[in-house]
Order: structure tokens, then C-alpha cells, then sequence
């Protein structure tokens, strides 16, 4: 099981390192930057279909997306220019509250 949230670490990496590099490919015209993207993607998403191996769908699913999303956030905010609003941090606390809930919650 350990492994398993392991690769979904890896997963999230990937996943928010093919996101930030989606943000310089300029909509896809600039090549290493999209290239970066979709090798992000694919990492990703293989990574996140090994963790299924031994985490719940649901449970890999929700920290895969939560966790990727409030980590996107956070990079815009810090290193991009994005402004922070109270909606935005309520936002991402909700999401961080949500992925400890669904795993103290059981549903594993």
C-alpha cells in the first residue's frame, strides 16, 4: 500500500509539472513546453493507473485531483502572479480538509 501512494505522489508531480508547463506552451505553439506537457500527462497517468493496483479508485482518484489542483493553486499564486482572494484560499484549505477526511475516513 505504501507504494502504491508513492506512485500517486509521483503521479501528482507529473501531473502538476505537465500543468505548469502547459501554462509556457503559449496554447501549444511553443515546442518544449508542450512536449514537457504531454510527457507530464503520460507520466502522470501512468503512474496514477499503477497506484490503482492497491489504492482504491476513489480514494487515488480524490488526492490525485485535490492535491494536483490546490499545488497548481499554490504555483500561481507564488510563481506566477495570481492573486490570492479569500475564496482561493478557502478553496484549497477545503481541498487539503477533503483528502484527510476521504482518507481517515476509511475508504481505502
Amino acid at each position: 500500500m505504501r507504494m502504491g501512494y508513492l506512485l500517486l505522489l509521483g503521479a501528482i508531480a507529473a501531473e502538476v509539472g505537465g500543468t505548469t508547463a502547459m501554462k509556457y506552451s503559449d496554447g501549444f505553439s511553443k515546442l518544449w513546453p508542450s512536449v514537457l506537457t504531454l510527457l507530464g500527462y503520460l507520466i502522470s497517468f501512468w503512474l496514477l493507473a499503477q497506484t490503482l493496483k492497491t489504492v482504491s479508485v476513489a480514494t487515488a482518484y480524490a488526492i490525485w485531483s485535490g492535491v494536483g489542483t490546490a499545488a497548481i493553486a499554490t504555483i500561481g499564486i507564488l510563481f506566477l502572479g495570481e492573486g490570492m482572494t479569500v475564496a482561493k484560499a478557502a478553496g484549497i484549505a477545503l481541498i487539503i480538509i477533503g483528502v484527510v477526511v476521504l482518507n481517515l475516513g476509511g475508504a481505502h
